[in-house]
């Protein structure tokens, strides 16, 4: 299979936030691919529920050669490691040690049992698209046609975010 360039959020909000985005960061170059470029780390106030901890988050732009299920399962693995406990049922969003979401798997729109890429909601976060215009303004949304940039100019979202 050729290199594909996926672009992962990386986000904590429990417990060492910056210790534990490291960990997360450091782990993908293992077990998933070439680290390529990483942003900054902003701190958001949690999207779509109520917590106490506000989010750090991070973009990860890899460079892999596993297909988008079995690069998921390897992002579990590491949620998983990093204290993700997803048996836990609950309703909507909920505060985590590590969240690890594909963003865009290259420039193809995947939809299997473990991946929907482009992320389903990555337009309408300003978390998400603040870390991605820092390592790829210019990539092109491939069921959207718009750019990174163009997406994070027409977000609608308020939530606050800072660069750390």
């Amino acid at each position: 299979m050729a290199s594909e360039t996926v672009f992962i959020l990386v986000g904590s909000n429990v417990g060492d936030r910056a210790v534990l985005l490291e960990r997360a960061c450091a782990s993908v170059g293992c077990v998933c691919g070439r680290v390529v470029a990483k942003s900054p780390i902003y701190e958001s106030e949690p999207w779509g529920f109520e917590a106490e901890q506000w989010f750090l988050n991070q973009v990860v732009e890899i460079e892999t050669e596993l297909p988008p299920d079995d690069l998921m399962l390897r992002l579990l693995d590491i949620e998983r490691d990093l204290g993700r406990d997803r048996v836990t049922p609950h309703e909507g969003y909920a505060s985590r040690t590590m969240d690890l979401d594909i963003l865009y798997y290259g420039d193809e729109v995947v939809g299997t049992e473990h991946v929907t890429a482009p992320h389903p909601r990555l337009h309408l976060r300003r978390f998400t698209l603040l870390p991605l215009c820092d390592v790829a303004p210019d990539f092109v949304h491939p069921k959207l046609k718009k750019s990174n940039a163009e997406l994070l100019e027409s977000c609608e979202d308020r939530g606050i975010v800072n660069k750390l």
